[in-house]
C-alpha cells in the first residue's frame, strides 16, 4: 500500500493507537448537539472510513453509547474522542491522526445547530503560543506528556 494511504493516529496519552489504510469515504465537521458535547468543542472533525481498513495497533477504546443507534469511542485513560460508530460506518476523529493536515474536511454535517458564530473564527485576532508569556509566563517551561505524533514500539518510550 502507498504511504499516501495508510493514516495512523491515537489518544493523547498513547494508550490507544490505530491504523487506517485506504481512501476514507469522506472527511466532514459535523455541528450536531451530540457531536459539540461528545467532542467538547463547536463541531466534530470526522473521517468516515468507508472501505479503508482499521486496525487498532495499541490497545482499544472505550464506548458510550450515546444514542440507540450510535457509539461514541473515546481513550478510557486520558479521555480522547476517538470514535463515531454508527449503522452507516465508523468515523475516526480528524485530530486525533497523527498527521491531520492529510485529511481536510469536504463536507458539513448537522448545520441545523452550527453556532451562529464559528464562521467568523477565522477573523479573530491570532497569537502564536509563546506571544502570551505575560499572562502565562510557565508557557517557555512546558513539558508534554503527550503522546507524539507517530507510532512508538511502547509507550511511554524507555529512557536510554
Amino acid at each position: 500500500m502507498t504511504p499516501a494511504l495508510i493514516h495512523t493516529g491515537g489518544c493523547q496519552c498513547g494508550a490507544v493507537r490505530f491504523r487506517m489504510q485506504g481512501q476514507p469515504k469522506d472527511v466532514s465537521v459535523c455541528h450536531c448537539r451530540m457531536c459539540q458535547k461528545a467532542f467538547g468543542a463547536y463541531y466534530a472533525p470526522l473521517v468516515a472510513v468507508g472501505d479503508a481498513e482499521v486496525s487498532w495497533t495499541r490497545g482499544q477504546p472505550k464506548r458510550f453509547a450515546s444514542s440507540n443507534f450510535v457509539k461514541r469511542g473515546f481513550c478510557g485513560d486520558c479521555g480522547t474522542p476517538l470514535t463515531y460508530e454508527a449503522p452507516d460506518g465508523l468515523s475516526l476523529a480528524a485530530g486525533a491522526f497523527d498527521d491531520p493536515s492529510r485529511l481536510p474536511p469536504v463536507i458539513q454535517f448537522g448545520v441545523e445547530c452550527k453556532l451562529p458564530f464559528v464562521d467568523a473564527i477565522p477573523a479573530l485576532p491570532a497569537h502564536a503560543t509563546l506571544d502570551d508569556l505575560v499572562d502565562a509566563p510557565f508557557l517557555p517551561d512546558v513539558v508534554s506528556y503527550q503522546h507524539p505524533d507517530r507510532d512508538t514500539e511502547q509507550w511511554p518510550e524507555a529512557k536510554p
